[in-house]
């Protein structure tokens, strides 16, 4: 192995570098720096996230152990402009005097949960996704009870690594029964020696289990609300979109390469959970008040959407669920971003207190409306095209019964979606909330977010690309 093997690595190395020369910047600034600093790693993290986008070298390192294809680079890319909204969202949440000497150590946990779900996306075995996934827990964990003058912030925090180690655990376990019943924690040769017995087959459901916890998908979402509540409203925005796409991505490569041929017995699992986690969802989302526990059941009810294109078990499948979740990111950030804006400004983060934000705040309160809209399935909006595109894989297997499920829930998220533009664009009272500038890059990041809501849903093309590299997992 020479150093041009280890170019294959590229992502993992450019985020290295930025975390060492953060640390080394942590170590000898001085405290008044620290304002300048979080500009400093914000630039270095777009540097990163530039660089993704360059031409860069496929092929596998440690015996296959770790793996680059142009579909994983992608994949990572989507991850990385996620991220980067995050950073610009998060800066004035970080300038808080409370959070003053710290803010260098949001940036590093953020850098090193990205970086575990990077091997993990990456994996070419079972060990090297483990490893991966843990990289990325526990940092996860630390910034949901990053507020550390908050209960509920540290309670989140508990309840996070705490329900994220049985996942683990669960995870391990199934893992544990692939290797003794095929020999081999490599996906190329657990492929080769599956043979759909039954013990096979609870590896399987154990290990969907591990994932569909990371994902929030019922019965494994009761942690949800709670922490998404309880951690800092940009902590949640990461939670819904990052952690939650990374372990997306994860499931449907596994699903689609190593457990292919057991698909006769992950199908009808998937059908349940993504019937159950759509209907629970929607409905636990109607009866919220606060925006973040109500983003957080919106967000259950769109992983049940999900699930709809590994359902088909098609390539066409794979590259709706990748498309949906390029769209959830814009989306949903830029539904985050308004309510971080609003709550570092005034502290309110109760539907009711946005009755008559429309006219104190509209540039904010046309941008939640694109955001919830998008989330919706409203056309033109690149959220029609996302569903749509994820109800056609299920179509196409003849599952119109499911179709006809997920078009009704559809309906029903629409309702309770409507009820926070209800209380922003018709409610009238006396006294808004006053008008809010933000940070210039918070208000950058709202931009990049609904520039893509919009041209990912005008320019469709955008998926005839993404199918076209699916084809290379």
């Amino acid at each position: 192995m020479d150093l041009s093997n280890i170019i294959i690595m590229r992502n993992e190395l450019s985020l290295i570098v930025v975390v060492l020369l953060l640390l080394m910047a942590e170590i000898f600034s001085s405290k008044n720096a620290r304002y300048m600093l979080l500009n400093v790693a914000t630039g270095l993290f777009a540097l990163h996230t530039i660089l993704g986008f360059l031409p860069a070298e496929t092929g596998e390192l440690f015996g296959g152990m770790y793996r680059n294809t142009p579909l994983i680079i992608l994949m990572k890319n989507i991850l990385n402009i996620g991220v980067l909204v995050v950073l610009f969202q998060v800066q004035g949440w970080l300038k808080k005097p409370e959070n003053n000497n710290r803010s260098l150590e949001f940036y590093l946990l953020t850098f090193s949960t990205l970086m575990g779900m990077s091997y993990m996306i990456s994996a070419g075995d079972f060990l090297m996704l483990y490893l991966g996934l843990e990289l990325a827990t526990i940092p996860i964990a630390t910034l949901a009870a990053y507020d550390v003058y908050r209960m509920k912030s540290t309670e989140a925090g508990i309840k996070l690594i705490l329900l994220a180690a049985l996942s683990s655990g669960i995870m391990l376990y199934g893992i544990s029964l692939i290797y003794g019943t095929t020999g081999s924690l490599y996906f190329n040769e657990v492929m080769g020696n599956l043979q759909m017995n039954p013990l096979q087959i609870l590896a399987t459901v154990f290990f969907i289990s591990g994932l569909a916890f990371k994902i929030s998908l019922v019965p494994f979402h009761l942690w949800t609300a709670d922490v998404y509540e309880g951690a800092p409203t940009n902590v949640t925005g990461y939670l819904s979109v990052i952690s939650k796409g990374a372990s997306v991505f994860v499931l449907i490569t596994i699903l689609f390469t190593v457990f292919k041929e057991m698909s006769d017995a992950w199908q009808p699992l998937l059908m349940v959970m993504a019937v159950v986690t759509m209907v629970v969802g929607n409905l636990f989302a109607i009866r919220q008040q606060n925006l973040q526990r109500f983003l957080a059941f919106s967000s259950i009810a769109q992983a049940g959407f999900i699930l709809l294109g590994m359902i088909s078990g098609t390539t066409y499948g794979m590259a709706t669920v990748i498309y949906f979740i390029l769209v959830y990111v814009f989306s949903n950030l830029a539904a985050f971003g308004v309510v971080s804006i609003v709550k570092n400004a005034t502290g309110k983060d109760s539907i009711d207190d946005y009755n008559g934000f429309y006219s104190t705040n509209p540039m904010l309160s046309m941008v939640m409306l694109l955001a919830l809209f998008s989330l919706a399935g409203i056309p033109p909006l690149a959220g029609f095209f996302g569903k749509f595109f994820l109800f056609a894989a299920v179509a196409e297997q003849g599952m119109y019964w499911l179709v006809l499920i997920a078009v009704i829930n559809t309906i029903v998220s629409l309702y309770y979606y409507l009820l926070v533009v209800k209380a922003i664009f018709v409610v009238r009272v006396d006294n808004p909330i006053e008008p809010i500038k933000g940070e210039l890059l918070a208000r950058v990041g709202l931009v990049i977010t609904v520039i893509g809501i919009l041209v990912i849903g005008i320019y469709s093309p955008i998926f005839e690309w993404v199918q076209a590299l699916s084809f290379g997992l």
